[in-house]
């Protein structure tokens, strides 16, 4: 596969990936082709032994955050600005707007967890791996990653629960 035919195949995945870590698609959209430009330079150098998707999301995720630690501040006012912002397209379909209004939640809730989780989570959810692909990219084996997952998964449903009895 020559890489014009990687990039086609893999970047939707990269990018949904990405986007499963930071709330701003325009971000998302530059780390997704930074993670590809990077690519490029060792693709010669693959063997092609091991899954090339788990190497682009780990260098996705390299990638992340080192544009994170470069642009902590920058990122922080954005989300600040974007909280005020009010939303004029309301939708009066209030089963859609609870969906949604869950999704952003859980998409919030896993911002904060702590990591291994919220990245065990985010491959097996986001980036559709299996468990053996993200053990073989933490240096563990499948059923660790099984493990670690459902301890993530377990902490999302504790919070919605707990979130659920405030509404009540």
């Amino acid at each position: 596969m020559d890489f014009e035919e990687i990039y086609d195949f893999y970047f939707r995945e990269v990018h949904l990936y990405v986007r499963s870590l930071c709330d701003n698609e325009s971000i998302a959209e530059e780390i997704a082709q930074e993670t590809f430009f990077k690519a490029l330079k060792p693709i010669h150098r693959f063997d092609g032994k091991k899954d090339i998707r788990a190497w682009l999301f780990t260098i996705a995720k390299n990638t992340y955050f080192s544009y994170y630690k470069k642009n902590h501040r920058r990122l922080c006012d954005l989300a600040v600005s974007n909280e005020k912002e009010v939303d004029h397209t309301r939708v009066d379909l209030t089963e859609r707007l609870t969906r949604q209004e869950d999704a952003f939640t859980i998409h919030q809730f896993i911002r904060t967890m702590s990591e291994p989780y919220k990245e065990v989570f985010s491959l097996r959810v986001f980036g559709e791996l299996s468990f053996l692909q993200i053990g073989k990219l933490f240096g563990k084996g499948d059923s660790w990653a099984r493990v670690t997952y459902h301890r993530a998964r377990k902490q999302i449903i504790e919070y919605m629960e707990e979130i659920e009895n405030e509404r009540d």
